[in-house]
């Protein structure tokens, strides 16, 4: 019997706002198409689109995901904004 991948979520609070991110599983290479093998990952979830954030590791702490997440929001989607109090 082979194992299921399982689709996770997390919903990051940051910068008062919610953003969610979503587990998709990897796919194998298609040789014949040139399309090269992809591990497991995170993906920001938004208006229909998704971004990719970074591989997902197996048996994550999720304090340590949920805080990884977040450096990922500030590098990629925060980066150059200034932070307001709220």
């Amino acid at each position: 019997m082979t194992s299921r991948y399982r689709v996770e979520q997390r919903r990051i609070k940051h910068r008062g706002r919610e953003f969610r991110f979503v587990s998709y599983e990897g796919q194998t290479a298609n040789i014949a198409r040139g399309i090269p093998a992809t591990e497991p990952a995170w993906f920001l979830v938004t208006d229909g689109y998704r971004w990719e954030a970074m591989t997902q590791q197996a048996d994550q702490e999720l304090d340590e995901l949920d805080r990884m997440l977040r450096e990922w929001l500030e590098a990629c989607v925060f980066s150059g904004v200034a932070e307001t109090s709220a």
